[in-house]
């Protein structure tokens, strides 16, 4: 079966995305696009997951969680996990390895929790978009701990990629997957030997109008689950 997906959706959680991106706003943008399968991506947190899930269930749209990590080398890493809870636990641990560096919502934007109602239910204080202290190899072995799939996040960008950070994709990592931004992908972006990753590509939306006017893709499943869909990305192939 083919499902139409997008795996990197930011709630108004993540302090550069707006505030609209509820999750209300995104799983009803999510039905009226289509989408079989979506993942809530905010910045080195999951504390809005519990809310999009019930939602995403209530709807009859898989969630699969997720967090985008910065890692100490400042690169993304767009990390998806087989559960909500699995993601709520890898979130305080990142939470915990941010810099003591209080979010300036004037400047950055609010952190904002919400309820499945849309209501606040707190903020966080550290600043989201920092780095945390975990190195890129930790990060692929602590989502990995979690049951998850860690993905070298928009890679064809010249700021917060693993290659525009790093300079290649270390081998080390044994990366099976990697996210082509859309304009990325548009203009025939082919990753470092192309051919060895499966490749996706999302609309990193943190307005509801780029997450509208994003042209979904579509992968291609045995069936549709969080579990199979994992399995693609973690193994690299169908």
């Amino acid at each position: 079966m083919l499902a139409p997906y997008d795996l990197h959706i930011h709630s108004c959680l993540s302090p550069c995305g707006e505030e609209e991106m509820t999750p209300n706003n995104i799983v009803g943008m999510a039905q009226i696009l289509e989408l079989s399968v979506i993942a809530v991506a905010d910045h080195n947190t999951a504390r809005n997951l519990p809310a999009v899930q019930k939602l995403a269930q209530e709807a009859g749209l898989l969630l699969i969680p997720a967090i985008e990590i910065t890692t100490a080398e400042e690169a993304h890493i767009l990390s998806l996990f087989p559960s909500v809870d699995a993601a709520l636990a890898m979130g305080e641990e990142l939470y915990a390895a941010l810099p003591p560096i209080r979010n300036k919502p004037d400047v950055f934007g609010r952190q904002i929790i919400l309820d499945e109602n849309d209501e606040p239910a707190g903020e966080l204080e550290k600043l989201l978009i920092n780095a945390v202290s975990f190195p890129i190899g930790t990060v692929f072995e602590k989502v990995r701990g979690y049951g998850g799939v860690p993905i070298p996040a928009h890679i064809d960008k010249s700021a917060y990629s693993v290659l525009s950070s790093l300079g290649v994709i270390p081998p080390e990592l044994e990366a099976k997957a990697v996210e082509v931004s859309p304009r990325g992908a548009d203009r025939g972006f082919v990753p470092p030997d192309g051919e060895a990753y499966f490749v996706i590509t999302d609309s990193d939306a943190h307005d509801l109008e780029t997450l509208s006017g994003h042209e979904a893709r579509t992968l291609e499943l045995r069936e549709l689950t969080a579990e199979e869909i994992l399995r693609v990305l973690r193994e690299g192939n169908l």
